[in-house]
């Protein structure tokens, strides 16, 4: 079939759809190509993300007309929808023909709505009338018009270009035929399989990692559902960093860090507006045990008996007041411990020097804390705000801690119990999520200890483990599932602005 138009993106990633008769190009390649004698003008779709004057859009809509090639939009389609003030004296009118056709549903829309209008045709078919009008009048791609209920009846609030990257799963239908109609390319008879994917999701992981926060098992498990969602997800590496902007949002799978890859991948998909689990706010609030501390006790949750210890002003008159308010045995920590490393328990004097003086060697400020023995801890996952899994983790097996660091590096777990939320007490589920409101709407695993004072917060992670047979246990793959569809509303909610 020969080439009719060419669609011109910001990026090739943008594009998720298989249509035949058409040429793809990038903005970048289509800016800097040089051009040629042709027998007749090539027919530019420009679909890059801005038109704003001096953008990339922009000068693919200017130098299309410079070479004598004919751009949706133009340059003068451009200008026109740039500010209301420029496009005002067509509202009326277009006001006119929305109120006629409302005025004939049997069911109208109730109060404020929005009308996608692509290529001329309207998501809404009722509305197909007034999208021509639009249509005749700005020669735009993609336009959103948004409609509002005045003291008069309907308005006209705003019509906006939109950028490809805006075009969401639920719209992606809608799209694709919107442009082999308007391009007069046929759709081709599917010959079976599966749609392509909409979106592309990246998980950073580093497949030497001691104790990672996901094992294969699981990762394999996000790629499996993310075929069934039409998410493409791939597993990348540090050595991936420039690759980022590839994707269209980033899942943490290694144990985070301020000072390490881990919060540069986080800060990096958060500027180029990319949902990304967990986000930098989170990481940097979750890998302090002092700001948490602060943050719950200003909220009156319960906590372990907390004191914060300054290197400068640590000696024994201070440890005389530790043994005084929380007695032995008693827990040193540093504030960005992770999988129980960096923490003591002292049960003497010399003990607890011996424990301060290796953790002030790392941080100016660490943590005592009174201990608080359970035979385990409570684990429940939050996302969104939502809880998604339960977990109790038992202390290993003559131990304190649920994992046993050896001295020789190797460690070794205790056991769990997974069970359904609903089962989990409402009291421990309710505070776990009360602590991670405190932090944000991401990804955490809120820990807990419960006894007969109560239920108490010990610690909430951005990034908390999700392994094969272990949190999935119970929901199995409706767990990656609800992450990856979380994922899915968060980027359709940055397009949809």
């Amino acid at each position: 079939m020969s080439v009719r138009h060419t669609v011109v993106v910001d990026r090739l990633k943008d594009w998720k759809w298989d249509i035949e008769g058409l040429e793809l190009i990038s903005a970048n390649d289509y800016l800097t190509r040089q051009s040629a004698v042709q027998k007749r003008p090539m027919r530019i779709i420009n679909l890059c993300r801005h038109y704003t004057y001096l953008s990339g859009g922009y000068y693919c809509s200017l130098l299309a007309e410079a070479r004598n090639d004919i751009p949706m939009p133009t340059v003068a389609d451009i200008v026109d929808l740039s500010r209301r003030s420029l496009y005002a004296f067509s509202l009326p009118d277009l006001e006119r023909v929305l109120e006629q056709i409302i005025r004939r549903l049997a069911v109208p829309p109730e109060g404020s709505f929005e009308l996608y209008i692509f290529f001329g045709h309207c998501d809404d078919p009722r509305f197909r009338r007034l999208a021509a009008e639009v249509f005749d009048l700005f020669r735009y791609p993609l336009l959103k018009l948004s409609v509002g209920q005045g003291k008069k009846g309907r308005t006209i609030r705003s019509i906006r270009p939109m950028g490809l990257h805006q075009v969401t799963a639920t719209l992606g239908d809608f799209f694709e035929a919107s442009l082999r109609s308007y391009a007069r390319v046929p759709r081709r008879k599917r010959s079976g399989g599966r749609k392509p994917a909409i979106y592309d999701l990246a998980i950073l992981y580093n497949p030497n990692e001691q104790l990672p926060p996901s094992d294969m098992e699981a990762l394999e498990r996000f790629i499996r559902a993310g075929k069934g969602l039409r998410v493409d997800v791939e597993l990348i590496q540090k050595k991936d960093f420039s690759r980022l902007t590839e994707f269209d949002a980033l899942l943490l799978r290694e144990t985070t860090a301020i000072d390490n890859h881990t919060f540069r991948f986080a800060r990096k998909a958060e500027a180029e507006g990319m949902p990304v689990m967990d986000d930098p706010k989170s990481i940097i609030r979750c890998t302090n045990k002092v700001y948490m501390w602060e943050r719950l006790s200003a909220k009156d949750l319960p906590t372990p008996k907390t004191i914060p210890l300054n290197r400068l002003r640590f000696d024994e008159q201070v440890v005389r007041q530790l043994e005084e308010q929380l007695g032995y045995p008693m827990i040193l920590k540093i504030p960005d411990g992770s999988f129980s490393r960096g923490m003591f328990k002292a049960d003497n004097r010399g003990k607890v020097m011996e424990a301060a003086k290796a953790l002030f060697a790392r941080s100016r400020i660490i943590l005592a804390q009174e201990f608080m023995y359970t035979s385990y801890d409570w684990r429940i996952g939050i996302l969104a705000g939502k809880p998604i899994f339960a977990c109790q983790y038992k202390q290993s097996r003559g131990h304190w801690q649920i994992v046993n660091h050896k001295a020789d590096g190797s460690t070794i777990a205790g056991g769990f119990t997974t069970m359904r939320v609903e089962d989990a007490p409402a009291e421990v589920v309710d505070l776990a999520l009360k602590a991670a409101a405190l932090i944000g709407n991401g990804l955490y695993g809120v820990d807990l200890k419960q006894n007969e004072r109560g239920v108490f917060v010990i610690e909430i992670n951005d990034n908390p483990n999700l392994d094969h047979g272990v949190e999935d246990k119970v929901l199995k793959g409706e767990l990656y599932d609800t992450i990856i569809n979380e994922f899915i509303r968060r980027i359709e909610a940055i397009r949809t602005g």
